[in-house]
């Protein structure tokens, strides 16, 4: 779903981010409800992350809290999977009354909506915590917690009505400090022990520089980094070893399939301007930065030289057909061609002359 994607953004990041130097851990806790449910789409479910690793599922469906990875199941005693399973149908009830309570606060009682919030925190190698706390609601941001006054922002005019109230509910925005800034680093902190092995794995990214023509005699030029872990890299395109990140594109960090990351970086020049290009990555697994260079002599040579010999090819071809047109019957360096005669249809051949 395209609201899913949308709010897995502030999960998922850049291509180009500062994190190579120092690693950051996350916890996410994501809330769900739909107003018609159908196939794979419970209407309601909450689902934990440590960094990318699903680390809990609860659902309506299932009506229990099982775990994500087998580092969870092992490491949690079945009093914390308890009050999990305690916490998830309570936030089931509270999810399902505050449905209902938009759909009339926006007159949209009929159709498809849909509630979704993210919360947590960020713990830095330096121990620095930030929190975090989105509820949208249809694809729309509706409150927001303002990490550094620990104040609730509304996005639109429906908001401002939660937001009133949420402001005078003094024990509730406690209870939300508390979870957020002491009780998510608690327990991230001891789920990052327990993962440790997983979340502090290093993977050294391989890296491959590539071109191709574009319009207006342009060349764009590719840098496609993988198999690199954790997620967080820096991509940058340097031209005479300068950065050009400005000039740069990326379509973001994207999962490989087995376990690492992925991602392209891609910029247009003008071959005509003469400069040295490489690409530069930078990555928690990298004792130093890695630096490719784009070689155009490699990549161009081959093609003009290709270019060239099909047009003297031709060239030689067109020449041969217009002299034997204009001088039919000619000795030329062994044989020649003879005329035809009136011998009927045996009577025209080739004779080969020694």
């Amino acid at each position: 779903m395209a609201l899913a994607l949308r709010l897995l953004l502030p999960l998922l990041g850049a291509a180009a981010l500062p994190g190579a130097r120092s690693r950051l851990h996350s916890r996410r806790i994501f809330h769900t409800v739909v107003s018609e449910p159908g196939p794979g789409l419970p209407w309601y479910s909450r689902v934990g992350y440590v960094d990318d690793q699903v680390i809990y599922v609860y659902t309506s469906e299932m009506q229990r809290v099982e775990p994500g990875t087998a580092w969870m199941a092992q490491n949690e005693g079945p009093e914390l999977w308890d009050l999990r399973l305690l916490w998830s149908r309570r936030w089931e009830a509270w999810f399902n009354t505050s449905l209902n309570a938009l759909r009339e606060l926006y007159n949209r009682t009929e159709g498809f909506h849909v509630i979704q919030t993210i919360c947590g925190c960020d713990l830095r190698d330096d121990g620095v915590i930030q929190v975090f706390y989105q509820d949208s609601y249809d694809g729309r941001d509706f409150l927001t917690l303002d990490k550094e006054t620990m104040t609730w922002v509304a996005a639109d005019i429906g908001a401002q009505i939660t937001k009133r109230r949420w402001d005078i509910e003094v024990d509730d925005n406690q209870g939300w400090k508390y979870y957020l800034q002491k009780y998510c680093r608690e327990r991230l902190s001891q789920e990052i022990e327990y993962g440790k092995e997983t979340l502090q794995r290093k993977v050294r990214p391989t890296a491959r520089v590539s071109d191709r023509s574009f319009h207006d005699g342009l060349i764009t030029l590719s840098c496609k980094v993988s198999g690199f872990y954790p997620r967080d890299i820096t991509v940058t395109w340097l031209r005479n070893g300068e950065s050009r990140q400005q000039e740069t594109y990326s379509e973001g960090i994207l999962p490989s399939g087995d376990g690492t990351y992925q991602t392209w970086v891609t910029m247009e020049i003008d071959p005509r301007i003469k400069a040295h290009y490489s690409c530069r990555v930078e990555h928690e697994s990298l004792l130093e930065p890695l630096s490719i260079s784009w070689e155009p002599n490699n990549n161009l040579i081959p093609t003009v030289a290709g270019v060239i010999t099909a047009v003297v090819l031709v060239g030689v071809i067109i020449g041969v057909v217009v002299w034997k047109k204009k001088h039919p019957g000619k000795k030329g360096d062994g044989y020649a061609v003879a005329q035809a005669n009136d011998q009927g249809s045996n009577g025209s051949d080739l004779s080969a002359k020694a």
